[in-house]
């Protein structure tokens, strides 16, 4: 697990990419039209082997600087591009917010879309 050092009054900080990877999930979720991060609620566990499975956030830190990769499940009839653009401004802002780590990319990855589901008896 990696950890980011910076300083701090008095001592030090450690901040680990999980926890960043976390920010960002909530982050993600909070954005309409976000139906899942990718490895949530998608239907498909267990039907691909977990080396082939795509990481829902992958956090990488270089220098004091982090890129993040979310992958995502949206809502059908969502606008992708513009949906896309308010996540990457919703992880970059919170990340940066609460650990002061400088969010230099923000990667989306749309790995699928959520169709309604019809009820039994529903006119279609």
């Amino acid at each position: 697990m990696d950890v980011l050092k910076s300083s701090a009054v008095g001592g030090s900080l450690q901040i680990s990419t999980d926890v960043i990877a976390k920010i960002a999930r909530l982050a993600t979720l909070e954005v309409d039209g976000v139906q899942a991060v990718c490895g949530e609620n998608l239907g498909v566990k267990g039907l691909l082997p977990k080396a082939r499975a795509l990481k829902p956030i992958e956090v990488s830190l270089s220098e004091d600087v982090a890129q993040i990769t979310v992958s995502i499940q949206v809502r059908y009839g969502s606008k992708v591009p513009a949906l896309a653009e308010k996540v990457q401004e919703s992880v970059k802002s919170a990340v940066q917010n609460m650990t002061g780590i400088t969010v230099s990319k923000v990667n989306v990855v749309v790995a699928g879309v959520a169709v309604p589901s019809t009820e039994p008896g529903e006119a279609e």
